[in-house]
């Protein structure tokens, strides 16, 4: 027996969180993908010379320290997320937000170990990376998951999240469709363009704001006081 829209309440769910470990993972994950590109050449075929600069591998290692807590804020970010959706959420759309957000997620840790592993292995400068096949092969893959795969888990991400916000009208369409625009950009980009993978974490922190700004609001109206 279905219950009627009208008769679901929301469960009490924290919308600040929400916000704040959005704004937590849009800060980190921008973070770490500025110092990883600023570092690493964007063409995966690099001969590995920035290895050889003790700069850059500072960066790419605090890069890959940001890596585990952009993913636990990511993942906090879900939870409170489909929280606030309570009762309204739909099954399919739960589905596909729940893989593409933990798939995301894990090609996430999967290329920061990938790339941990290439600069344990050749930060020392013993081995020539240009002549080496693990190097090559570590490169190609930490790059595929990056550029590739992430960037397209969280379009599918931003996609069926947008889908929630118009069933629910938890979010203002302009936001919903301004989610799809992006995510279609992310889809079709082409995967040689290496800062695409920002337009995920802005998206998350433009969400973020709307909805710790739409609380704030909100306290204050049902405050008569203002206290």
């Amino acid at each position: 027996m279905n219950t009627p829209t009208s008769d679901i309440r929301l469960p009490p769910s924290p919308p600040r969180a929400v916000a704040i470990s959005g704004m937590i993972f849009a800060a980190l994950y921008i973070a770490g993908l500025v110092l990883a590109r600023l570092s690493i050449p964007a063409n995966p075929t690099d001969p590995g010379a920035w290895l050889a600069d003790p700069a850059s591998k500072r960066f790419v290692h605090l890069a890959l320290n940001l890596i585990p807590f952009a993913g636990i804020t990511f993942l906090w970010f879900m939870a409170v997320l489909r929280n606030r959706v309570g009762g309204l959420e739909d099954r399919f759309f739960a589905t596909v937000f729940l893989g593409s957000g933990y798939l995301f997620v894990a090609m996430l840790f999967v290329a920061g170990a990938v790339s941990q592993g290439l600069l344990d292995t050749f930060a020392s400068g013993d081995k020539a990376p240009d002549r080496s096949e693990a190097y090559t092969v570590a490169r190609s893959i930490a790059y595929s998951l990056m550029n590739i795969f992430a960037v397209k888990m969280s379009a599918v991400f931003i996609i069926v999240t947008s889908s929630i916000g118009l069933r629910t009208a938890i979010v203002p369409r302009w936001i919903i469709f301004l989610g799809y625009a992006m995510a279609l950009v992310m889809l079709l980009a082409i995967t040689d363009f290496a800062w695409i993978a920002l337009v995920f974490p802005i998206w998350v922190l433009l969400l973020s704001i709307y909805i710790l700004l739409a609380d704030m609001r909100q306290g204050r109206h049902s405050d008569p006081n203002g206290k």
